[in-house]
């Protein structure tokens, strides 16, 4: 997929929708909170110790107060969102970087942000690092060191049976959702460009501060499809019992990256080494599979593998 270029939404873990029994997970309020030890997978971590080689690259900023903080937009279930108590960041994101920082000796503090600010915040220092779901591109890497942990591509949905016969390879004159900034609206636009080009009806596209709220205008018949990220649109699928079903095939699978500041090359590769370290000892995949997530397991995780 060109790239995950900004993406996120908003919306309470259960939140009920209209008429139906619509459950979309999200966040609601954006306030910062920090990652509970249990994810709402029901699942306990695995348990991780220090690596002192790895702690021994934190830079001495972060390693001062044992924390690092972590900006996240916490709206995007499974990947990260806020559990039902309303202020707990949960998700397989949380899970897996709570179990990196163990690794590097530290304690990750999740905050809430604006999907869009976080790589410039964790530029100016006000995050130390940032974990939301990015997808790793050259742009990104401009910006900060992208290490690779997962990845994922674009899946469509659609209500059940798909009354509005929507496909994606020719959604003209279709009503599609998508949530602001994201690779899926650069994805939907050069398709609805291609169907004018060809005298056909554009697509309209709307778009969507919380993918949360895209998500409930395909299930209210606002919009007649939608597409995000692989494994939030699958998860997203399941928790609205039956009422939405996957659309077509995963494609252009992208590597997802945490970020950390540009001049912080070691600490990417201590990182890099500490997710590799999880991988070895299975606790990345039982992570991943607590979470339903396990198709998008990597073997290699890399600094900057854009580049």
């Amino acid at each position: 997929m060109p790239a995950r270029f900004l993406s996120r939404r908003a919306l309470g873990t259960a939140a009920a929708l209209a008429s139906a029994t619509l459950v979309i997970t999200g966040c609601g309020g954006g306030s910062s909170n920090n990652s509970s030890a249990n994810g709402s997978s029901g699942s306990a971590l695995p348990s991780v110790s220090a690596d002192s080689a790895l702690a021994a690259k934190v830079p001495a900023a972060i390693k001062s107060d044992g924390t690092i903080t972590v900006g996240s937009d916490s709206t995007y279930a499974p990947s990260e969102f806020v559990a039902q108590d309303g202020k707990t960041i949960v998700g397989f994101d949380v899970d897996l970087f709570t179990l990196v920082a163990k690794k590097l000796g530290l304690k990750a503090k999740f905050q809430t942000a604006s999907f869009d600010s976080i790589i410039a915040g964790v530029g100016s220092g006000k995050y130390e690092a940032g974990v939301s779901s990015f997808t790793i591109t050259k742009a990104r890497e401009a910006q900060a060191n992208m290490i690779s942990y997962y990845s994922a591509g674009t899946q469509w949905s659609t209500k059940k049976g798909n009354p509005k016969n929507v496909d994606p390879e020719n959604a003209c004159g279709k009503n599609i959702a998508v949530q602001k900034a994201t690779v899926q609206v650069d994805d939907i636009t050069a398709r609805s460009k291609k169907c004018t080009d060809a005298g056909k009806p554009a697509i309209t596209i709307d778009q969507y501060d919380a993918q949360s709220d895209a998500t409930a205008a395909v299930v209210s018949g606002k919009d007649d499809a939608g597409l995000a990220d692989s494994p939030v649109m699958a998860y997203a699928v399941k928790q609205t019992n039956g009422q939405l079903e996957l659309l077509g095939k995963v494609y252009d699978s992208a590597p997802y990256g945490y970020v950390v500041k540009k001049d912080q090359t070691e600490f990417a590769q201590a990182i890099a080494d500490a997710v590799k370290a999880l991988i070895a000892d299975g606790s990345y995949q039982k992570v991943l599979t607590n979470w339903g997530v396990q198709a998008g397991a990597i073997t290699d995780p890399t600094v900057n593998p854009a580049a």
